[in-house]
């Protein structure tokens, strides 16, 4: 009967409620949860964005009371950047590790258009970083140092108009990521009256465009009035300052103007006051919603890795299962890459050779065309070396035949050779003496014609009458 009673699955039989007939102790687990948590102490990351110079550092100094040292930013960068910087702040026996990253450079640029993604990539890493953590083998996620946003505290220029466009872009890509709490910077910059109407606008817009903000939670009934009522501060109007100006007897962080002093801590003055303690009694809220932020981020990122709960048939499926089919369909993937590769590798070494083997026949066919030119060449050059050779034979010979005439001529007569010599050498010189002559000739012809030429101009000068009668 027990077997049979042990076999048979488990059912949920619900859950009593019984009374204690003594003390047993663990109404002390609160208490060891407070000693523990105070050991370890807390953290708490916030996220600054506005323009350069619209009061960041400011009041994040007085916020927490204490002065953060921060390197004055510019105005000429080329694109939006993101600067953290963690502190350790002790109050009491309490222990906070603050986490605080400002924007740099935001709305500086010509361009806006996407002054938002690399704030929206910010907290992406940061999530992921987390996820990369939780998924690891070993993990140490107590004492991993969690960069998570908290709170995001959007910084809104005191014009007294409305949200600019960079506004919305940007909140409406965070507000599914992180707890936007909208602030009005310098609010000391314009009046009461404006200030008003400026939340009152600035809310409506949010609302108009689908912007979700933070809301601090109203459930908790030690919390919800004044929480009911710090919801309706929305934007909060806030001025930061670290300098101290004495009024009276008191040194006070204030403002001042030549007009008059804005205190930072006085409420009728600015908000701040308000942000500080809605910080500091919603800290554990603001990390609650972040987590509910990050299991969406987680949900999505796992989907796209193939992971699900349930399987095709509405049935729950483990991790391991979930596992093993994405590394069986890895590997029938690998396979099929393989295969295609393999198949496309073999298609290309046939192309190849089939090019290799034209190219083959082709340097064949004219290895064969040249060797025929080669032969045809051989064949010629041999007719004309005989042919040569023969006019070479009967050039020797008709040399020897001239040569042997020469010989028996010089041999035969060689005086009347000499006197044919002299002979040749008489005639040309007088043929020479011919040439003198009548060169002198015609040099006496030419000398008398002169004479003659110049004894006329004379007689003209001397019997210029007679000379033209005879004319």
């Amino acid at each position: 009967m027990a077997a049979s009673d042990a076999d048979e699955p488990l059912q949920n039989v619900g859950c009593r409620t019984l009374s204690l007939s003594a003390h047993v102790g663990f109404d002390s687990l609160p208490d060891q949860l407070i000693r523990k948590s105070i050991k370890h102490g807390f953290c708490f990351n916030i996220l600054c964005i506005g323009e350069t110079g619209i009061g960041k550092s400011a009041l994040v100094s007085s916020l927490f009371n204490t002065d953060f040292e921060d390197s004055p930013s510019t105005h000429f960068l080329s694109s939006v950047r993101l600067r953290a910087q963690t502190f350790e702040l002790q109050e009491s026996n309490v222990l906070l590790k603050l986490t605080v990253v400002k924007t740099v450079g935001f709305g500086d640029q010509m361009n806006k258009a996407d002054s938002y993604q690399p704030i929206v990539d910010y907290v992406d890493a940061q999530f992921e970083a987390y996820l990369e953590e939780e998924l690891k083998v070993i993990r140490s996620l107590f004492s991993y140092h969690d960069t998570r946003i908290h709170v995001c505290l959007y910084f809104i220029s005191p014009t007294g108009r409305s949200l600019k466009t960079i506004d919305l872009l940007t909140m409406r890509s965070l507000d599914s990521k992180v707890n936007i709490i909208p602030v009005i910077g310098k609010a000391d910059s314009i009046s009461k009256t404006e200030l008003q109407e400026f939340k009152k606008k600035i809310m409506s817009e949010l609302t108009s465009n689908g912007i979700r903000i933070y809301q601090f939670p109203t459930d908790d009934e030690t919390v919800s009035e004044i929480n009911t009522i710090t919801n309706g501060y929305l934007p909060f109007a806030v001025v930061g300052s670290m300098e101290k100006v004495k009024i009276g007897n008191k040194m006070v962080r204030a403002r001042q103007y030549p007009w008059g002093i804005v205190k930072v801590e006085n409420e009728n003055h600015c908000d701040t006051i308000k942000l500080r303690r809605m910080l500091c009694t919603n800290m554990e809220d603001l990390k609650e919603k972040t987590r509910a932020y990050y299991e969406s981020y987680r949900r999505c990122r796992l989907e796209k890795l193939g992971c699900r709960d349930i399987g095709p048939e509405n049935k729950p499926v483990s991790l391991q299962e979930v596992i093993e089919a994405k590394r069986l369909e890895f590997c029938l993937e690998v396979e099929r890459k393989e295969e295609e590769i393999w198949q496309r590798f073999v298609q290309r070494v046939k192309e190849k050779a089939a090019m290799l083997e034209e190219a083959e026949q082709q340097v064949l066919t004219e290895f064969e065309h040249l060797t025929l030119m080669h032969q045809e060449e051989e064949l010629k050059l041999g007719e004309e070396k005989k042919l040569l050779g023969d006019e070479k034979a009967q050039f020797v010979e008709k040399k020897a035949v001239s040569e042997s005439i020469q010989s028996q001529v010089s041999v035969s007569s060689p005086v009347s050779l000499k006197t044919q010599g002299l002979q040749k050498k008489q005639d040309f010189q007088l043929e020479v003496q011919c040439f003198h002559i009548r060169d002198e000739g015609a040099m006496n012809v030419g000398e008398q014609s002169e004479r003659e030429s110049e004894k006329e101009e004379l007689e003209r000068e001397i019997h210029p009458g007679n000379f033209s009668s005879s004319i």
